[in-house]
């Protein structure tokens, strides 16, 4: 270890931009043995790991397990790695590293900091190609707890269920399980098969998987409330902000989740709307999130003449990964920064022709997060496109079996829970983006963790009473009122 000042930082290798926008394959290599275990020996084993501390909302124990594959002990490596983790391989490749563990990294001091996210996916990879697996209870219990939603948090609650020996019973409104894992995120970033993988160790653990079943419709939610010992409520929040300009109902003017569902679907061989078709056109997508850079991504696979992504505030404010910003303009994505949309602009036959915008300038307000701006008069200007893709962020579905459950939201529509993840129903808890709204994957998989510890308590506690349940409703009715 402490090896920082001899060896320097070295990303995984990737794919030059014009191989890699043929196809819709993983762009970056995994690290060959050496390579990975040199790269782990940077870490300086902090007294207090900010990585892990600070950086890593699941608070993984980042310095053990590089400690240890730096040592070449692959086994324990792993254990760890999956320890607090339920599917690390996922996290490496999707979490927005240079926010969270590498951005807390000491060495960012100048030294460039330990390569966590791509170590992460070697030590899990090898592991896996080793013939290691996640550890599970050898024997379940008779309990059973419903996971209404197989997406990040859902499958986070169903590992750590299984692991206290409950077993999980999913259920999935799609034909596949794994939510945006499997249909909101492209392969150039997340391969599918690593996720089926990661279901199937779940399915042969014990969990249950019911695909393609609507609640409400094909089932109703009392019928899964009576036959399971507890709820759990993780579907997503994936209703597109909409803009109420003239012209928006015209027909080339897509969402941005409908428009990467379709063209996963369509690369899965499965029936699909083919009116999200890209291939020839001029495209813009507006928003600078990591769903925009999803979009112009899989924009320029699908052929596009050209693709521009106009964000409101400048690149350094941008809310999306750093890395994903480079890899778009690498793959020939332009950036249209300090541009905020106006209106659509369409033909009398209802042909999207572009968009009107205004050029903004930033402004000092002195509050925390991203810079606020503002719009410059006399700055108006049209871009000519053929096709709008809108990333603007995500409202959480709103269901209708909740209210009529007692199950209450706030006024963005997030589930209301207690400290316990518990809703307004005894016995049905929530977590993910039902309850935080449009999140990042790794606090998703947070919420299905610590919701899976305090449903394994509540239905693993014979103790309760009937006055300890109406304490905690009567709890939650005070939380309300406070509120």
């Amino acid at each position: 270890m402490y090896e920082y000042t001899k060896i320097e930082r070295i990303d995984p290798e990737v794919k030059l931009s014009q191989e890699r926008i043929q196809d819709f394959k993983e762009i970056y290599e995994i690290y060959e043995p050496e390579i990975g275990a040199a790269q782990a020996s940077r870490c300086i084993q902090c007294g207090i790991p900010y990585c892990s501390a600070t950086g890593c909302p699941l608070n993984n124990n980042i310095p053990q397990w590089l400690k240890y594959i730096a040592n070449k002990d692959l086994k324990l490596a792993f254990e760890i790695s999956n320890e607090t983790s339920p599917y690390p391989e996922i996290l490496g490749r999707i979490c927005p590293h240079d926010r969270l563990c590498e951005g807390a990294c000491t060495l960012n001091d100048g030294h460039g900091a330990v390569t966590i996210g791509a170590i992460e996916i070697f030590i899990n990879e090898t592991g896996f190609e080793s013939g290691l697996k996640p550890s599970f209870a050898e024997k379940l219990s008779d309990k059973k707890v419903a996971i209404i939603g197989s997406g990040p948090a859902g499958l986070s609650c169903a590992t750590f269920l299984l692991r206290a020996g409950i077993k999980p019973v999913v259920f999935e409104r799609a034909d596949e399980p794994g939510g945006l894992l499997i249909y909101g995120i492209p392969g150039f970033k997340l391969e599918k098969e690593t996720v089926t993988r990661r279901v199937k160790y779940l399915l042969d653990a014990g969990m249950e998987l019911r695909l393609s079943t609507e609640i409400g419709k094909d089932i109703s939610f009392d019928e899964i409330c009576n036959t399971h010992d507890a709820v759990f409520l993780s579907f997503g929040a994936t209703e597109g902000k909409l803009l109420s300009y003239e012209n928006y109902n015209t027909h080339n003017i897509y969402m941005a989740v409908p428009f990467l569902t379709n063209i996963q679907m369509k690369l899965l061989g499965k029936k699909h709307d083919a009116k999200y078709n890209v291939t020839g056109k001029d495209v813009l997508v507006i928003g600078g999130g990591d769903t925009a850079m999803d979009c112009v991504r899989t924009s320029v696979r699908e052929g596009a003449n050209s693709v521009k992504c106009i964000y409101r505030r400048d690149e350094e404010n941008m809310p999306g990964s750093r890395r994903e910003v480079k890899s778009a303009k690498e793959e020939g994505v332009e950036f249209i920064f300090n541009t905020a949309p106006k209106n659509f602009v369409a033909n009398a036959r209802g042909n999207i022709m572009g968009m009107n915008f205004v050029k903004t300038a930033l402004t000092q307000n002195g509050q925390p997060g991203r810079a606020s701006f503002e719009e410059l008069s006399k700055t108006e200007h049209a871009i000519d496109g053929d096709i709008i893709i809108l990333a603007l962020g995500f409202n959480i579905e709103q269901l209708q079996f909740l209210n009529e459950n007692g199950i209450r939201t706030n006024r963005l529509g997030g589930i209301i829970t207690n400290e316990k993840m518990q809703t307004t129903r005894d016995g049905v808890f929530a977590g993910g983006d039902a309850v935080r709204g449009a999140d990042l994957v790794v606090n998703a998989a947070l919420d299905g963790r610590e919701a899976a510890m305090a449903i394994a308590e509540y239905v693993l506690d014979e103790t309760r009473t009937k006055q300890e349940v109406e304490k905690v409703t009567i709890g939650m009715k005070r939380e309300r009122k406070a509120s």
